[in-house]
């Protein structure tokens, strides 16, 4: 929020990608606490060993206290106590060449080995500047990913179904929220997290939904909703926008918005609860069909040349309509009784074996 406040409204697109940090946030590979320990003493090794044997091979260069030149182990010993700022000065450089290269070489593994060993203090710092890395590399490649307004409980539903889609990775989905928990949520999964408001422009340019292949709306507010698909339709004429709402009298609001597809949330929660009541297993068939991960799943594949001509009714698929340009036909409409070359089938997949249902 405090990140979010310090810009001024209307500015985001013309800041930097480094000012972006806090308000767009890239998802982190998490590691291991020993194994970060393990990689930090790792490079604090190799800068110390690299130490010695460049102080080792320029040994002439260096004047001992003792007056009888450098041994391996007292490079050891000054490397040690070099890069660790120690600095007793019983070793010093003592030519130019040696000196140069404690300006040039030694200096710059000192800084490297402390920054490594005390990597915790400048975590906020070196954070901050892989982020604006990330952000820079993610704008210039980010293209037909998926756009989400709201992770609350539709949100989060609407990603999930789309991660267990075996073809969408979760860095391909960027979620847009003003609440900060509902992000650190979403960034845990490996999604895209952009803090701010969706009816802002601003920041779904930041969301890069002018590159989105889909955008999907599941705000609280059916207002909000309205609002957020009207500017989406405005920076993204091409993406397929869906829209959730809670009345349904708002539908005709959200596709004159430019939603393509509005779900009534409300009423379809309504149907559900009215069919439980007097025929529970249908509902449970319906949330084994739209839970993806198991059980049946609706999925959507391209025909097969050996089905064009046939009816699909007749396949061993159990098919629940005809795609054919961009229009659904049900399997039940006359334009569905022959399969055409370039046609795709809606139908009912087998995600795992099929396992009785009880209530």
């Amino acid at each position: 929020m405090k990140a979010l406040r310090r810009l001024p409204l209307g500015s985001l697109t013309d800041r930097p990608d480094h000012e972006l940090v806090g308000v767009l946030r890239m998802p982190e590979l998490t590691v291991s606490p020993l194994r970060s320990i393990v990689k930090r003493v790792v490079g604090a090794t190799l800068a110390l060993l690299l130490t010695v044997v460049i102080v080792y091979i320029d040994r002439d260069g260096y004047r001992d206290a003792n007056g009888d030149g450098l041994s391996l182990l007292d490079s050891l010993y000054y490397a040690t106590v070099s890069l660790s700022t120690t600095g007793y000065g019983d070793i010093a450089p003592a030519t130019s060449s040696a000196r140069l290269v404690n300006v040039l070489v030694i200096t710059p593994l000192r800084v490297l080995f402390l920054i490594v060993l005390v990597g915790t203090t400048l975590e906020v710092l070196t954070e901050r500047s892989r982020q604006a890395f990330k952000i820079q590399k993610w704008r210039t490649k980010v293209r037909d990913h998926t756009v989400v307004v709201g992770f609350g409980t539709k949100g989060r539903s609407a990603v999930n179904a789309l991660l267990g889609d075996e073809d969408v990775e979760p860095g391909q989905i960027v979620v847009v929220d003003t609440d900060q928990q509902a992000l650190d949520a979403a960034s845990a999964l490996g999604l895209v997290a952009v803090h701010g408001s969706a009816t802002r422009a601003d920041v779904l340019r930041v969301a890069a939904v002018q590159h989105a292949r889909a955008v999907v709306v599941a705000p609280n507010r059916d207002d909000t909703a309205v609002l957020v698909t009207l500017t989406a339709r405005e920076l993204a004429p091409k993406a397929h926008i869906v829209a959730s709402v809670r009345e349904a009298e708002n539908v005709h609001l959200l596709k004159q918005s430019g939603a393509n597809q509005v779900v009534v949330s409300s009423e379809t929660a309504g149907r559900l609860l009215g069919m439980a009541t007097s025929t529970p297993l249908v509902v449970d068939i319906m949330e084994d069909l739209l839970t993806p991960e198991s059980g049946l799943a609706i999925a959507e594949r391209a025909v097969e040349p050996a089905e064009e001509g046939g009816s699909p009714r007749h396949l061993s698929d159990l098919v629940l309509g005809v795609v054919r340009d961009g229009v659904l036909y049900r399997v039940d409409s006359p334009q569905a009784d022959a399969i055409e070359p370039g046609d795709k089938l809606l139908y009912v997949k087998k995600v795992t074996q099929a396992e009785k249902i009880e209530r």
